[in-house]
């Protein structure tokens, strides 16, 4: 579902040492150009001194070009010492779906898009078992069959690597693929999410129903997060729980826990394609 021009809009994502006077300065940059502000929120992080903020405003009558947006607020943003991105809603990120034999997540992510809840492109599916590829194709969607050993994992991530490149990848979605990408990999290409079922950071690893079983929890979760180099140590975007009791057995953990898997992933995924979370540090400051 494509934005008509007129209803573009354009949002900073911002965060900077905290002082006096940031919000009347980054609202003056938008209205001395023209722009009229939609959506604007903020937080301010004491114990870091760190402010976040997320403005967006509408791009018809704004008297700067998207490219002279970068270079002026450039020169606001420098003295500030500022982290800061630029966005607009028309355009469609490219995403990568990599799953293993699981379904319930991909399908979710394909239904979403396909019914535009979901504003992006699904450019590939890519899976280390061949078990999905018929997914794939019901959707019309190129699948990529790259078996993974611990001989073979680094020449099929550099495979992986040039289908991201090769398909201008904006982001992979890890859509239950049980693997462990590398470090290396990570570095080279940061932009993962991935959905882990248990509520970080309890239970991490592998087999956590089992775990959340044997401890006899009375709820289990889900976390989405993105991928850094530690394994389930990411900034976490998302999560929610379920209640569990003393009558379900694992399987029964482990059918509710991939319906909240499917929701949790699908909100991470959709608030990071509205442009609403802001990284700093192994923390998230999600504006929704």
């Amino acid at each position: 579902m494509s934005i008509p021009v007129e209803a573009a809009t354009a949002t900073l994502l911002i965060v900077c040492p905290d002082q006096r006077g940031l919000v009347a300065k980054f609202a003056h940059f938008i209205y001395a150009n023209g722009g009229n502000i939609i959506h604007a929120d903020q937080h301010t992080d004491f114990a870091a001194g760190l402010f976040l903020t997320r403005i967006e405003w509408q791009l018809a009558g704004f008297a700067l070009s998207r490219a002279q947006i970068a270079t002026e607020f450039a020169a606001l943003a420098q003295p500030l010492q500022a982290d800061w991105q630029v966005h607009f809603s028309d355009t469609v990120p490219r995403l990568a779906l990599w799953v293993s034999r699981q379904d319930h997540c991909l399908l979710d992510l394909l239904w979403r898009q396909q019914a535009g809840e979901l504003q992006a492109e699904v450019s590939l599916i890519l899976s280390n078992h061949p078990d999905l590829k018929t997914r794939a194709e019901q959707f019309a969607i190129p699948f990529h069959y790259l078996p993974i050993t611990p001989q073979t994992k680094a020449t099929q991530e550099a495979h992986q690597l040039a289908l991201l490149r090769d398909h201008r990848i904006d982001l992979v979605v890890l859509a239950k693929y049980m693997q462990i990408l590398s470090p290396e990999f990570v570095h080279q290409f940061p932009n993962i999410i991935n959905i882990h079922h248990s509520f970080l950071p309890a239970f991490v690893g592998a087999h956590p129903y089992q775990q959340a079983y044997h401890r006899g929890v009375k709820i289990i979760g889900a976390t989405a997060h993105y991928i850094t180099p530690e394994l389930d140590a990411g900034p976490i975007i998302e999560q929610d729980v379920v209640r569990v009791s003393h009558r379900d057995d694992t399987s029964d953990l482990i059918r509710k826990g991939k319906d909240l898997e499917r929701v949790v992933l699908a909100r991470a995924v959709r608030l990071h394609l509205q442009n609403r979370v802001l990284v700093y540090g192994n923390r998230t400051v999600v504006f929704a």
